[in-house]
Order: structure tokens, then sequence, then C-alpha cells
């Protein structure tokens, strides 16, 4: 019965381990391909925050656009030459995400079996290719500040990213992380316009980029191809796609911008590969 147990524990643990903080923090050492060094915080922005800002929004605005039907209500509260943006299309069928984002970004992701012994689930690029320096995903969930409680919520929880500063990320589709990021984001609304967005939580988002939970850690056998990158949302995010966003505050009262993590890719990533992520440090 031990032996059985022992057994189940040591397969869920080398599945869990490649996304598991604590155990990259003390195995980065060991493999230096899963490591990249900034000097400071500014220096782990492989683009341009107005990059990241343009790439969003061009996702977003499609796929409010694919969604015109469900976004009438919304639509009525924005000035005309902003309704104008959105409306000013002829297409009247409602295509899947994935597709939207081929159209848009020029490539889809897809959430499938990764191709690491015994690592889960991965993500890869189904469709066209990502050139370097693309978003190509986004790491979903409820952000903790350093201050702020997550003892329970990190209990068997592999999908806690830490920011340099010390700003949390849970990024778990699942258990009591779920209930606290629905519960968040069904509080932070403005009249009819959602700030953040649910759908990640199920197997079919509507953001096709919050996946990024799911991207493994690179390995001595398969190199790192995308890098984390902090965003923190400014002020001039346009309100209406702020509803594409997969993550929310876990204080109503954080007076900080957003947090979001998006993943840049480090090279053209073609059809057909799978994702692998580095992790970056701070060297003094």
């Amino acid at each position: 019965m031990i032996k059985s147990l022992y057994k189940a524990f040591e397969v869920r643990w080398k599945s869990y381990r490649h996304r598991f903080v604590p155990w990259m923090a003390l195995n980065l050492q060991k493999n230096e391909r899963t490591l990249r060094q900034v000097k400071n915080r500014s220096q782990d922005k492989l683009v341009e925050d107005e990059e990241v800002f343009g790439s969003l929004v061009c996702l977003f605005t499609e796929l409010l656009k694919n969604d015109l039907k469900n976004q009438s209500e919304l639509l009525r509260f924005l000035p005309q030459a902003n309704r104008d943006k959105y409306t000013n299309v002829r297409n009247e069928t409602r295509d899947a995400p994935s597709s939207v984002m081929l159209n848009a970004l020029g490539f889809r992701i897809e959430r499938k079996r990764s191709s690491l012994r015994l690592a889960g689930t991965g993500v890869f690029v189904t469709r066209g290719r990502a050139p370097r320096g693309s978003v190509v995903a986004m790491y979903p969930g409820t952000i903790y500040q350093a201050d702020e409680p997550i003892f329970f919520q990190s209990i068997r929880n592999p999908f806690v990213f830490r920011c340099i500063d010390g700003v949390l990320i849970d990024g778990n589709d699942r258990a009591l992380s779920k209930t606290v990021y629905r519960s968040c984001s069904g509080r932070d609304r403005l009249g009819p316009l959602c700030l953040s967005d649910c759908s990640w939580l199920t197997s079919d988002p509507v953001n096709p980029l919050a996946v990024g939970q799911y991207v493994n850690n690179c390995s001595n056998e398969k190199a790192a191809n995308v890098c984390y990158q902090e965003y923190d949302v400014p002020e001039g995010f346009p309100l209406e796609l702020r509803q594409f966003l997969p993550n929310v505050n876990y204080r109503a009262d954080t007076q900080r911008p957003l947090r979001c993590v998006v993943l840049v890719s480090l090279r053209e990533i073609n059809c057909g590969e799978e994702l692998f992520s580095n992790y970056y440090t701070i060297v003094h």
C-alpha cells in the first residue's frame, strides 16, 4: 500500500515539477539552459511594452468584432467613434477564437499532450509560425501582492508564478484557486463592462493566449524558445477590451496597475513546435 502511494506521488511530482516554483529554484543551477540572467527588472523585457500593448489590442479588437452579437450592450456605452471601430465589419459569422488568433497574429497555439515524458499538458504552435519577439501566450490567474495571503491556495498547486518583485500569479484553473478567481472577477465590473476574463478556467478560452500556465520549463534536451515578460496594464488600455485580460487582483483596493505576464518568442517558432520557457534571475 505504501509502495503504491509512493509510486503515485512520484508520477504526479514528475508532472508538477516542470512548473513548480520551489523545485525550479533549487534546480536552476543544475541546468543553466533554464535560466536567463538580467541585471535589473527593466532588462527582463525582450520587447518593449508598446509592442506588447499593440499585440494584445490587435488580437482583442478582433475577438470583440468576432462576437458582436454578445457585445451589443457594451457597445451602446461607447462613444460613437469607438463603436465604429468594432461595428464596421461585414463578416456576421462567428469564428473560433483560435481562428481569430491565426488571422490577427499569423499563428495559433493549442494545449496538447507534451512531448516531455510525464510532463502532462503542453502548448504547441498548431498553425502558422510565430516570429521572434511575438507575444505567444499569457499567464492567467489571480494576482497577489507580496503581503497578500496565498497559503491555502498554494497547497499542492504547481501553477504559482513568482515575478521579480515578489508579485505572485496563481494560474491554477481548479479547486480553491478557481473559486477565488471567479469571485474576484465577478467583483470587478464597471457597469456592463467586464474587466477580466473567466473563460480560461474552462477548456475553451475566449482569449486563446490564456494558456501560458501550461507551457513547460525547458530541459537539457528541449531548449527554451519563449521567455516570460512582466507587463503592467497601462491606464490607456481600452476599457472595452479588458474583458479579455485573464488576470484579476486579489484585493479590490490594490493601487498598482494590473500585472500580466506574457510569453515572448526567443526565435521564430514553426508549426508543430512545443513551447518551452526559461526563467530570469537578477544578477549583481
